[in-house]
């Protein structure tokens, strides 16, 4: 509902402000009510990918963490339960708009 698109917003508003990267080219996905066991544990869980051409550092990577933890914390997803992976994507491996962003 809304509040599942305001979480999205602001995900993406949480990685424009950590990468620098325009808001354009951010997406945001989220697949609720999945069966999802980690650590064991069937608690609130949200697992997170977040591919970019750049940006992709111990300082951004860290603020994005955080922001989607104080989005999610209120859900009931606690800290601990937030696994991100972040991957640094070379140009030619992504594409857009027909072609790659090496050309």
């Amino acid at each position: 509902g809304d509040k599942k698109l305001d979480i999205m917003k602001a995900c993406s508003k949480a990685i424009c402000d950590a990468t620098g990267k325009p808001e354009a080219y951010i997406a945001v996905t989220i697949t609720d009510k999945a069966d999802v066991i980690f650590g064991g544990s069937d608690a609130p869980t949200a697992l997170g990918c977040l591919y970019s051409i750049g940006a992709i550092a111990m300082e951004s990577n860290g603020a994005i963490q955080n922001s989607v933890t104080d989005l999610l914390e209120p859900y009931g997803v606690e800290a601990n339960r937030i696994y991100i992976n972040f991957f640094d994507m070379p140009r030619a491996n992504v594409g857009w708009n027909r072609k790659t962003f090496a050309g």
